[in-house]
């Protein structure tokens, strides 16, 4: 090729009345959501089972007075919030992922949608108004 010959060029797969479609990156958020919220609920998980299991005791000192004792503390209150947010979110992921998998039909795919997200809604924020309500001090 000589200097004075022009490159070779290649035109645009698109035309220019039809814009390229806008692609969001929600999977991908999606996918390292999984990745990290999995680590840190390993960890958490396995302290709460640890905890609850095997020190002191095991199953057979958990009662009203021992969720009561520990829930007095903001720690455990967080360290419990966070498990519950974090196995909902998680969860609901999975299975949406799933539901998008699995589902033949989009309006199938839209109504299990949305009762997973009611459910998963419903589930974390009553939780979350039971940790944050929770009164030792029952009559």
């Amino acid at each position: 090729m000589t200097t004075t010959e022009a490159p070779l060029s290649v035109d645009k797969p698109r035309s220019p009345g039809r814009p390229a479609a806008r692609r969001s990156n929600f999977e991908l958020y999606s996918w390292v959501f999984m990745r990290l919220s999995g680590v840190v609920l390993l960890f958490l998980v396995l302290g709460h089972l640890l905890i609850m299991l095997f020190l002191d005791g095991g199953v057979h000192r958990i009662n009203f007075a021992f969720v009561a004792g520990r829930w007095a503390s903001p720690f455990w209150q967080l360290w419990d919030l966070t498990m519950l947010w974090l196995a909902g979110l998680h969860g609901g992921n999975g299975l949406r992922t799933v539901i998008n998998d699995y589902s033949r039909s989009d309006r199938t795919r839209f109504w299990l949608k949305m009762l997973l997200y009611c459910s998963i809604v419903l589930t974390v924020v009553l939780g979350t108004y039971v940790l944050f309500t929770f009164d030792p001090n029952i009559s």
